[in-house]
């Protein structure tokens, strides 16, 4: 059951990272195909009709995988008391409380683009949800339940999505019109669901490290426990490792996606600051061609201005000699 749990809640993650950053980097690039073309555009105050769409739907996933968590805790929380834990319980009320900030954000940010009548302010919102990423990362941070459990190192390296939604959310409140808050936005997302997909695997099948075992008071709270410390630091070690290459794949990923927007939609806005070569080609008598370059006009100028200088030179000396043999005739 924590298995699936794990696995439900990841794959929310990853389907809510993948779309924003898909709708935004094809926003983006649409935008600089549109820039390069030259096509007219129309200002407006208002988010475009593809923008208000793809945040609507990330409100609505977001909403429901909300309400998935509130559904598992208080399943982790029945559990807990008839187990008489009441350290998962009051676990299972800070989940509570973090699902439902991150439900209430969700609802007003749907019905502040699906009704005309509410109108709530953007900044407040991404304010909102600030709070929501800071408070995650408070629970993460300061869920250190058994200190020589190898799962607090899988908490701690959650804590690196998390900051990069973070970030992400504030820089939104600064540029509201910047898609690399989204963008960022989502990737931290995905990150964060691709490792609550590997927690899950790891603290309840075998891929954790040899020696080292789930030891479970009840649903929501649980450890893992190693035989010593040369097992507690093997597991802290294939932690890192999965979350590294977790992190590899995702900027292969990215970077591949990227391509294949630009290569679709036609990008060539860096290419137009790049002349063409063959106007820079000089070929002289002989033959042969050579390349301008800024420094060549620059001395090319340079000697000009000292021809100038040495013609009036001469001429200043020429009209003294004529103005001395004048002077000096009977």
């Amino acid at each position: 059951m924590g298995l699936f749990a794990y696995t439900v809640a990841g794959a929310g993650g990853i389907l809510i990272g993948v779309w924003e950053s898909v709708s935004c980097a094809a926003e983006t690039v649409a935008k600089d195909s549109q820039l390069v073309a030259s096509l007219p555009q129309t200002a407006s105050r208002d988010k475009p009709k593809v923008t208000l769409f793809s945040s609507t739907t990330t409100y609505l996933f977001i909403s429901v995988l909300s309400v998935l968590f509130i559904v598992n805790s208080l399943i982790s929380l029945s559990d807990a008391i008839g187990s008489k834990d009441t350290m998962g319980f009051a676990l299972q009320l800070q989940v509570i409380a973090l699902a439902f900030l991150f439900l209430l954000n969700s609802l007003i940010g749907f019905f502040s683009n699906t009704l005309d009548s509410f109108c709530f302010p953007q900044k407040l919102l991404s304010l909102m949800d600030a709070f929501a990423f800071a408070e995650e990362f408070l629970l993460f941070y300061a869920h250190v339940k058994d200190p020589g459990g190898v799962e607090n190192r899988y908490y701690n390296l959650i804590l690196v999505p998390i900051a990069i939604c973070l970030f992400s959310t504030l820089l939104e409140m600064k540029r509201q019109k910047s898609a690399y808050a989204r963008l960022g936005r989502g990737t931290g997302f995905i990150l964060q669901g691709m490792w609550t997909v590997q927690m899950g695997f790891s603290f309840f099948t075998k891929m954790i490290a040899d020696g080292c075992a789930l030891d479970q008071k009840s649903r929501g709270n649980f450890t893992i426990t190693c035989k010593g410390h040369p097992e507690y630091h093997r597991g802290s070690a294939i932690a890192t490792l999965l979350f590294n290459c977790h992190l590899a794949v995702l900027v292969t990923l990215s970077i591949g996606f990227y391509a294949v927007c630009c290569k679709i939609n036609g990008v060539n806005r860096e290419s137009a600051k790049y002349e063409p070569i063959g106007r820079e080609v000089q070929v002289d008598d002989h033959g042969k061609f050579s390349l301008e370059s800024d420094d060549d006009e620059e001395e090319d100028k340079i000697k000009e201005e000292r021809s100038v200088e040495m013609q009036s030179s001469r001429m200043i000396v020429a009209s003294e000699l004529t103005a001395n043999g004048h002077g000096s005739g009977p």
